[in-house]
């Protein structure tokens, strides 16, 4: 079984900056992308940033120019560094893997969700 286990929410003022982190373990798979996706009460999940295992990388309009994401791959992780925050990042953040287990996959694993809350 593979397992996501994020850290780094909490609340901040806005303008303020946090950064997640989110850390892949278990045993017998590989990673394709990475993901951080939110999630405000009553609305939908949506995509933040997402990573390739080479790098490339896509951030929704709304954070572009503010969040960065990163990864490193050898210790299978994925950051998102966020920067002048806005009350209207206030969310839970969820962090995605697609894993792919020998020739099966990918399958969508999802982390815990952390609270991430901007104060006006």
């Amino acid at each position: 079984q593979v397992q996501l286990v994020e850290s780094g929410g909490g609340l901040v003022q806005a303008g303020g900056s946090l950064r997640l982190s989110c850390a892949a373990s278990g045993s017998d798979f590989s990673i394709g992308a990475m993901g951080w996706y939110r999630q405000a009460p009553g609305k939908q999940r949506d995509l933040v940033a997402t990573i390739t295992s080479g790098g490339s990388t896509n951030y929704a309009d709304s954070v572009k120019g503010r969040f960065t994401i990163s990864r490193d791959n050898a210790k299978n992780t994925v950051d998102l560094q966020m920067n002048s925050l806005k009350p209207e990042d206030t969310a839970v953040y969820y962090c995605n893997a697609r894993i792919f287990r020998g020739v099966r996959g990918p399958y969508d694993y999802w982390g815990q969700g952390t609270q991430v809350t901007v104060s006006s």
